[in-house]
């Protein structure tokens, strides 16, 4: 796998975002969590790859939403995100098969009813961390975050370690 790909990722990512640092940092936030939980959980590198991969564009969705339909809600975004995404893995020179998958993981991303992988599971566990701490959510939030929706050691590690030891 070639992930210096991602770098490059990374960086159109950020013209795709330019003006927007908190959209910015957050794509960011999300990969640095979606990568280290899918090497403590021993990911192969394949699953690694399309994980970061998807990390990174997770929320490509978001800019087309607002101009389409003037708000950014889940379905929306999810919707939107498929073919920018695509299109941008494929200028970068991804393989059809990374494009195909983390196509789809844009494009569900918020839909925790079709989680299929680990690749999956780990991205939504990732998106949660920032999302919980940028919303600034309760104990409630965070203690339903975690019934509900993780399952990875890791990840739950660091939601402990990020909100629970401090309620």
């Amino acid at each position: 796998m070639d992930f210096q790909k991602i770098s490059r990722l990374i960086d159109k990512m950020a013209d795709w975002e330019a003006g927007n640092p908190k959209r910015i940092n957050h794509f960011l936030k999300v990969w640095g969590y979606a990568k280290t939980i899918g090497e403590l959980e021993g990911l192969n590198e394949n699953t690694r790859f399309t994980l970061e991969t998807a990390a990174v564009v997770h929320d490509i969705g978001i800019k087309p939403a607002e101009e389409k339909f003037g708000c950014h809600d889940g379905p929306y975004q999810e919707k939107e995100g498929i073919a920018p995404a695509r299109e941008m893995l494929l200028s970068l020179g991804f393989s059809e098969q990374t494009a195909e998958r983390v196509s789809f993981l844009v494009g569900h991303h918020h839909t925790y009813t079709a989680i299929d992988g680990m690749d999956f599971q780990i991205l939504v566990e990732a998106d949660f961390l920032v999302n919980l701490d940028e919303g600034n959510r309760g104990e409630d939030a965070v203690r339903t975050a975690r019934e509900k929706y993780f399952r990875t050691q890791a990840g739950i590690r660091f939601l402990d370690r990020l909100f629970l030891c401090q309620l």
